[in-house]
Parts: C-alpha cells; sequence; structure tokens
C-alpha cells in the first residue's frame, strides 16, 4: 500500500505541504468518529495487473450507502463502500457529501485525495462539497488547489460550483479572491449575488455591501429573504437610515414583512439608526416573538439610552412570552448600564450570568470590563479582565478605555505598552483609545513616539486616528502642531472639524474657533451637537456673550438640534463670567432639563469668581445632594469662606472632607524637556537641578518687582500665617515648572507647563510678567484651559 501511495504525486503534494498550509485552526478542528477507517486502505491496481470486467453496483447497495450518509452513520456507509464497485464517481460524491454535512472536514479532504490517486473522475458534484470542507478548516492553501484543478479541467465557470468557491474565500477572509470569482463569472444567479452581500456586510463594509445589493436590482434580479437581511445588517453597520427604509418597501412588496428573520433585521437596523420608535413598530407586529427579536429590540432600546425601555423590554420577555434570557440578551443589556452608570443592575446581570455559567464568554466578559469601566469600578473591571481565559483586541482596547475614562493615564499606556508585547497588535481603536491618555499626561514626547508608531503601522490617513493626533496635539499645548497636522489631512469629517474647534477654544481663541465654524460651513459640514458645544465653550472661555446667545438660539431653529446638559453649562460658564449670577440662578431653573451636577458646578465657579458666597451655598448644597464627587466643590467653598474670614466654616468643610475620605488633590505640574516629562509640586526640592531653579526664581521675583506672596496673606487667619508661610506662593509648581522650562529650551521657543488643577492667582499674576521681562511666550495649561502668556497680557483676559 505504501510503495502504491509513493507513487501518486497528487497526495505526496497534500500529504508533504506544511502544517501551516494544511493544518485546521483550532476553532475549526472536530471530533473524528472513533469508527472511521483509514481512506488509504487499499492498494492501487498494477497498470498492467489483470482487470476482471467491472459490474455495476446494485440500485439497492446504493440506496443503503446514501441512507447511512444521511443517517450519518458514516462508519456503517464506509464499510458497505469497500465491498463495491468503486469506479463509480457518484459514491464517491456520496462520502464525501456525508463527511461534509457531518462536520467530518479534514475527512472530506481525505477522500478526495483518496478518489483522485485511484484515478477516479471527479465531476462538478465533487468540488462543492470539496470547497465546502476547505472553507470551514480555513484550509486556503488546500483550496486554491482544489480551485486550480478546476481552471484545468474547466470546471471553473460553472455557477454552481464558482457559488462554493466565493463562500470559501469569503469564510477564510480572502475577500478579493471571491470578488475575482464573482466578476469572472459569465453567468450570476441570486446565490452568487446573496454570497457577495453577505460577504461585505459580514467583513464589515457595509457599503460594498449595499453598492452591490442595488446593482443587483439594477441588473433585473428580485432579492430574496436572506440578499435582503444581509442588506439590512449592511444598513446597520453604516448607519444608513434612508437605504434601510427603502430596503423595508422592498420586504412589504415582495411580502415578507411577516417573516421573522427578517423582521428581526428591521428592528436591529432601526435600532443602530437610531429610530427606536420604528424598531418599536416593527417589534409589535410579530406575532410570536423568539429570543432573536427580542434581544434586538432590547438592543435597540440599550443602543439609543432608553434604560427603562430596555429592563423593561426583559421583564415583558419573561414575564408575557416566558422566554429565559440568554447570553446576548446580558451583552445587550450591559450598554444601558454603562450608559446610565447602572452599577447594581450591572452587577446583577455579572451575577446572572455567573448562576447560568454563560462564562467565560469572550463578548460578555468584554462587555462586563466596559460596564465597570464607565460605572467607575476600576478594581471590577481589572478583575473581570484579568480572569479572561482568552483576550482579543476589542478586550485590550477596553481595558485601555477603562483606564482613561477613570483618569488612570499611566495605566492605559502601561496597558498599551504591553499590548505590544502581544501576539495581537493594536488598531485604529487602540491607538485611538491610548492617545488621550498620553494627552492628558501632557507628554508630547509620547505623544510624538505613538504618532510615528501611527505612521509605521500605516494608519496615518485614518481620520478616526487623525482626530485622535490633533486632539492629543492641542491638549499637550502645541496648538501649532495640531493646526498643521488638521491642514494636512486628506479626509476630514465633522468630528475633525469639531475637535479643531474646540482645540482653540481651550486655548483662548474664540474668535479663531468661530472662523473655522464658518469656513466648516463653507465646505459642506453640517454641524452636530458636539459641534455647537465647542462654539459655546470657546464664546465661554473668551467672553462672547452676543456670538454664544447667537449660537445657543440657532441651534434648535437653523439646525433642529435639542440643546443638551452639555450646552446649557456652556451657557451657565457665559453668564457666569459676564457676572449675570442672577440671570444664572433664573436660567437654570428655567431649563427643561434636570440640572447636573455639572451645571450646579458652573454656578459654583462663577460665584467663587464675583465673591457672591451665598449663590455659592446653594450650588454646593445642590452638588452635595447629588452625591457627586465633592472634593473640588468642598476646596472651592472652604476658599470662598477664607476670603469671608468665616473661619468657622472653613473648620467644618475641612471636619466633612475628612469624614468622608476626601483629600484635596495635591497640585503637580509637568513640563516636557528634550523628550522627558519633568514634574514638580509645591517647594519641590527634588530635582536635580533644584538650586539653580530656586536661584532664577528668586532672580526672576525680583525683577518683577512685586511680593506676590502679601497678595495671598489676607485669605488666612492669623494663627495659619506662620503655617502657610512655609507653603509660600512664590515656590508654587507652577513657577518651578515654568523656571526650569526657561533654562532648559531654547531662547524664542515657547515654554510649555501642564498643570493638573487650575492655576492660582499669584502663579496667575506672575506668569504675565515673567513672560514680560523674559520676552519669552509661556504656556500653561491647567484643568480647563490653556493660558497663552504673551508680554504680560493672558489669553483668558484674567477670567478662568
Amino acid at each position: 500500500m505504501a510503495s502504491a501511495l509513493i507513487h501518486c504525486s497528487l497526495y505526496n503534494a497534500y500529504k508533504n505541504a506544511s502544517p501551516e498550509q494544511n493544518k485546521p485552526p483550532k476553532t475549526a478542528q472536530f471530533k473524528r468518529k472513533t469508527t472511521r477507517k483509514s481512506p488509504f486502505i487499499k492498494r492501487a491496481q498494477s497498470k498492467t495487473s489483470f482487470k476482471p470486467l467491472v459490474r455495476p453496483n446494485d440500485l439497492n447497495i446504493t440506496r443503503d450507502l446514501c441512507g447511512f450518509v444521511e443517517s450519518g452513520l458514516m462508519g456503517n456507509a464506509l464499510d458497505m463502500f469497500e465491498k463495491m464497485n468503486r469506479s463509480d464517481t457518484f459514491i464517491w460524491n456520496v462520502i464525501i457529501r456525508g463527511y461534509t454535512n457531518n462536520g467530518l472536514f479534514q475527512e472530506a479532504i481525505d477522500f478526495y485525495y483518496r478518489m483522485e490517486c485511484e484515478g477516479i473522475r471527479s465531476d462538478n458534484f465533487t468540488f462543492p462539497f470539496v470547497i465546502k470542507a476547505c472553507g470551514e478548516l480555513l484550509a486556503l492553501i488546500v483550496g486554491q488547489k482544489v480551485h486550480g484543478k478546476l481552471i484545468k479541467i474547466g470546471l471553473d465557470l460553472d455557477v454552481y460550483v464558482c457559488n462554493f468557491l466565493i463562500d470559501m474565500y469569503l469564510k477564510i477572509g480572502f475577500i478579493e479572491l471571491a470578488e475575482k470569482v464573482f466578476d469572472e463569472m459569465p453567468v450570476r444567479d441570486l446565490v452568487s449575488w446573496n454570497s457577495m452581500v453577505s460577504g461585505y456586510q459580514i467583513d464589515g463594509d457595509g457599503l460594498s455591501s449595499l453598492m452591490c445589493f442595488k446593482e443587483m436590482l439594477r441588473l433585473g434580479n428580485k432579492a430574496d429573504r436572506f440578499g435582503m437581511i444581509s442588506a439590512l445588517g449592511a444598513c446597520s453597520i453604516e448607519h444608513c437610515l434612508r437605504s434601510g427604509m427603502e430596503i423595508h418597501c422592498q420586504v412589504i412588496r415582495s411580502e415578507l414583512e411577516l417573516d421573522i428573520m427578517v423582521q428581526t433585521s428591521l428592528i436591529d437596523m432601526y435600532g443602530k439608526c437610531g429610530k427606536v420608535d420604528y424598531a418599536d413598530r416593527v417589534f409589535n407586529r410579530i406575532y410570536s416573538k423568539n429570543i432573536v427579536a427580542w434581544n434586538a429590540m432590547i438592543g435597540g432600546y440599550a443602543l439609543n439610552n432608553y434604560f427603562f425601555e430596555s429592563f423593561a423590554c426583559l421583564k415583558r420577555m419573561q414575564e408575557d412570552d416566558k422566554v429565559i434570557p440568554d447570553v446576548i440578551t446580558m451583552i445587550n443589556l450591559l450598554p444601558s448600564c454603562s450608559q446610565s452608570g447602572a452599577l447594581l443592575e450591572g452587577k446583577s446581570i455579572h451575577g446572572f450570568a455567573i448562576r447560568k455559567m454563560f462564562l467565560p464568554y469572550l463578548v460578555l466578559e468584554t462587555a462586563l470590563v466596559d460596564m465597570y469601566g464607565k460605572c467607575g469600578e476600576l478594581k471590577l473591571a481589572e478583575h473581570v479582565f484579568n480572569q479572561m481565559n482568552e483576550k482579543n483586541t476589542v478586550s485590550w482596547n477596553t481595558m485601555v478605555a477603562a483606564y482613561v475614562q477613570n483618569e488612570q493615564y499611566k495605566e492605559a499606556l502601561k496597558m498599551f505598552q504591553h499590548i505590544l508585547n502581544e501576539p495581537l497588535k493594536p488598531d485604529a481603536i487602540t491607538i485611538a483609545s491610548v492617545l488621550p491618555a498620553v494627552a492628558e499626561l501632557a507628554s508630547r514626547s509620547e505623544g510624538k513616539q505613538i504618532h510615528s508608531y501611527i505612521m509605521k503601522l500605516g494608519l496615518g490617513s485614518n481620520t478616526f486616528i487623525s482626530n485622535a493626533i490633533v486632539y492629543m496635539y492641542a491638549k499637550c499645548g502645541d496648538l501649532q502642531t495640531a493646526r498643521e497636522f488638521f491642514d494636512g489631512m486628506v479626509c476630514k469629517d465633522v468630528v475633525s472639524w469639531n475637535t479643531m474647534i474646540m482645540a482653540y477654544a481651550i486655548h483662548g481663541f474664540g474668535r479663531t474657533s468661530i472662523q473655522f465654524f464658518s469656513e466648516m460651513r463653507g465646505k459642506g459640514f453640517k454641524p452636530n451637537g458636539s459641534t455647537f458645544v465647542s462654539l459655546l465653550t470657546a464664546c465661554s472661555i473668551s467672553g462672547l456673550i452676543d456670538e454664544g446667545w447667537g449660537f445657543f438660539n440657532s441651534m434648535k431653529v437653523e439646525y433642529g438640534i435639542d440643546p443638551g446638559i452639555e450646552h446649557y453649562g456652556c451657557m451657565l460658564d457665559l453668564l457666569g463670567r459676564n457676572g449675570n449670577l442672577d440671570e444664572a440662578k433664573c436660567f437654570i431653573e428655567e431649563m427643561p432639563l434636570v440640572p447636573t451636577a455639572r451645571i450646579w458646578g458652573s454656578l459654583l465657579a462663577a460665584s467663587r469668581n464675583h465673591n457672591n458666597v451665598v449663590l455659592a451655598e446653594l450650588a454646593a448644597r445642590h452638588i452635595l445632594s447629588l452625591k457627586h464627587d465633592n472634593t473640588g466643590c468642598y476646596v472651592l467653598l472652604s476658599n470662598m469662606y477664607a476670603e469671608a474670614g468665616r473661619w468657622e466654616d472653613v473648620d467644618r468643610i475641612k471636619y466633612l472632607m475628612k469624614e468622608q475620605g476626601l483629600v484635596k488633590t495635591v497640585g503637580c505640574s509637568m513640563v516636557d524637556i528634550n523628550g522627558r516629562s519633568e514634574s514638580f509640586i509645591n517647594q519641590d526640592r527634588s530635582h536635580a537641578h533644584t538650586n539653580l531653579i530656586y536661584d532664577v526664581l528668586d532672580i526672576l521675583l525680583k525683577k518683577i518687582g512685586e511680593d506676590i506672596y502679601l497678595h495671598s496673606l489676607t485669605k488666612f487667619r492669623p494663627l495659619d500665617v506662620a503655617k502657610k508661610r512655609g507653603n509660600s506662593p512664590e515656590y508654587h509648581s507652577v513657577k518651578l515648572a515654568i523656571c526650569f522650562g526657561l533654562i532648559s529650551t531654547a531662547i524664542g521657543n515657547p515654554v510649555i507647563v501642564r498643570k493638573n488643577t487650575r492655576i492660582c492667582e499669584d502663579c496667575h499674576r506672575a506668569a504675565k510678567k515673567i513672560s514680560q521681562v523674559t520676552k519669552r511666550e509661556i504656556v500653561v495649561g491647567d484643568a480647563k484651559v490653556f493660558h497663552h502668556f504673551r508680554d504680560g497680557c493672558c489669553s483668558c483676559r484674567d477670567y478662568w
């Protein structure tokens, strides 16, 4: 037997192929039945040996063989096959089909090679099942060899065979090869078109899927349920509501509106396109709802921030239809918890998943990490992530995003470095997730390194990534590089323009933000809600009151955009800047939305800047009642009481902070020098160049001709003066960072400093005067805005 097989070149070519070429991936391996006999047990006949007359197979025997195959009894079928006349191609096809239909894909390929070795001629009924087996095993090399055989014997243009080739290449992930087969087909049937429409959709290319679907219709082909389901999935990917509604009309004309699979696809499409009311209408018309339909409706509610409706839908599913939630139900519900901060409900889902043994399940575990991260429970997110047996790129991206959302920027960067050492390489989402961490750490050197890595990966033209790069440079204080990169972008979207408008806003150049908005409209981009957040922020920071009111009023009238809580917060900042505190209070009372901590925080900050203690106390009471992070509120209120000489209230605030375990954030200033980020705290003497820094600072303080410390004494009671003198503002972290920047950078270059808290009045006043005496531009980015100090003036106009 061995000697005969050695002379079979086709078999040897197959066996000698590398393991990577023929070995199926882990996900495609199937347990083989122990009753299977080796397909290579028969010795090939010698060409010179005597050949007896071949007797055709009895019809009853052939029928029994087919019966064994249809019943999945492949062992019995193979035993019968060995006793039959094997010159008949039909019985070979029966066995190959049986192996493929029973999930024994490797055996099907083995049997095909045995068939070739024994000289049995394959036909157009042999190859579809062999090709299907290659697709299921993701065996590209074997599939291409079979494709080559088809071309050799002239079956490469057979419609039935070509449809299987298209399906194989799509399953393996080589959509270009599938396109080539499709384009070279002289005749295409509905299966051919459906395969391509579905293939593009599964590959995530919704636009190509829709174009293929429309081309199919243009050529006179009538879409069936399978084509419509794939096309609706493509509409969901691209959020293309209009095309989805057109397909819905075709569904009605084709009388498929009662098909449960089509109805479910419509629900999913409308939900992902933001039309929950349309999805609900389709859902309510389903007479007998299955778990897939319920999951699609729950997912639609969750994606569109209908928290209560998604859980009400779950309750109806269990009570009305007695349908038991599955793992997809849990996955679809978790976004509702993430967006609304419903930690208790999220934990309940987690517990239910454990009880029902849904875990481990990669997608569910990733959704849990996302939920805990967005709910502020970073430790729980880390616990779930570390317990995962399998992680993909999405899992890593979710953990990076969780660190960024919880302001653990250094941990996010560490996680990114860890990803670089994993077999899974970062994608566009990874890069876009980690760049905000770089921006918040004000590490231009880290940002430039990642920028270089992006170019190396070939992602420089990715608009999503480019937007993140612009934001990163702007937040690092390098507005010029952000603008240059923006100007060099080939493809800009509305997010690109919004990012640049916000960049100029936080740097105090409100007029330039408005000019960008005009240019954006001139280019044909339609503004959205985020555009107006950027614009109103620009007006607030730059004190453009009339322009701010104009943009706010035009949102609904001209663009049909309902103002959200962020827009109202920006308007409150604008009113507070102008000192209209009573008007600001009335504005809050007349708001159609429930005021959040963001709203009351704006009023508190305005009251602080205009020394209105009564209104500040009102705002503080509301903030405290919302159980928000109260540290900043307490510190602001304490400073106001100190300035008013209300020392008992100062002690009361300190007691409340201590009781709740709240600690005032330690001020820290950073400056990038030669690719290294240098950090300073107040009175810092840990730096290697401490003596030089303090000598330069003393010289500068004498040059600006003012004892700044005297300005800050009035806010402290006499007993605290000695204590406060040890923490004198003349050695605050901002001044130390500025001095180190001045002595470490070339003359003419700006000094860029980042601070994690708001810059104090003393440091702000000093920075203005230092910029004047040194003739250097100094940029200080605090927790809210960037201050550009030039010639003794600041871009914020002394309001921040």
